[in-house]
């Protein structure tokens, strides 16, 4: 991965948001390979990722790294980055505005990396990105095509993986579509990047 690149998408100062300027301790920009074939888009920041400036840390981070361990993987192989880059007050979910806001963001790092598949973890990131209402529990592990600020992407719904914690009953689903996105990276006819291709 060149530092280089990651430049090019970083986001270094933005004031678009006020409720998230003034609540953020810093921006947090995606993380991982610029040339990755599978690219997870959490929602926003917590208080860890804020603290730590790197999505998914903390608790969903573990069980996050847990599962791509699982399947032979790590954060060097994978793009993570989230719909907003900046941490919302007490952990709520975005608003409208504040998605919107962040999406042309967003959707440079998409065009950046160019992931062949595009894995939403969570409701508000599968809604983000598909443009409808999403029921998760029901939709995990379904593939949709999508356009993202005009681009055509392959958009893989999953459970986010803090739900994992609350609801065991939710590590069927949030594995499982774990193990489709790998499949479908694998599976790419040789069309998209190689990364996960030895797995």
């Amino acid at each position: 991965m060149s530092d280089d690149a990651d430049a090019d998408i970083d986001v270094h100062d933005c004031t678009r948001c006020p409720a998230l300027c003034d609540n953020r301790s810093r921006i947090v920009n995606g993380v991982g390979p610029v040339d990755a074939d599978l690219c997870l888009v959490g929602e926003g920041p917590g208080e860890n990722e804020d603290e730590q400036g790197e999505p998914f840390v903390g608790r969903s981070g573990e069980v996050l790294d847990d599962a791509l361990r699982d399947r032979g993987l790590s954060r060097r192989d994978i793009r993570i980055v989230n719909c907003v880059r900046c941490r919302p007050p007490d952990n709520r979910d975005p608003t409208t505005a504040e998605l919107e806001n962040c999406r042309d963001h967003l959707a440079a790092e998409l065009d950046a990396v160019d992931p062949a598949v595009v894995v939403a973890l969570g409701k508000v990131p599968a809604e983000h990105l598909l443009g409808r209402s999403v029921a998760v529990t029901k939709e995990a592990g379904t593939l949709h095509d999508a356009r993202v600020a005009g681009a055509p992407r392959r958009v893989l719904v999953c459970v986010h993986p803090a739900a994992t914690l609350y609801d065991p009953s939710q590590r069927e689903p949030f594995g499982a579509a774990l193990d489709e996105a790998v499949a479908l990276v694998g599976d790419d006819g040789g069309d998209g990047q190689s990364r996960l291709g030895e797995f």
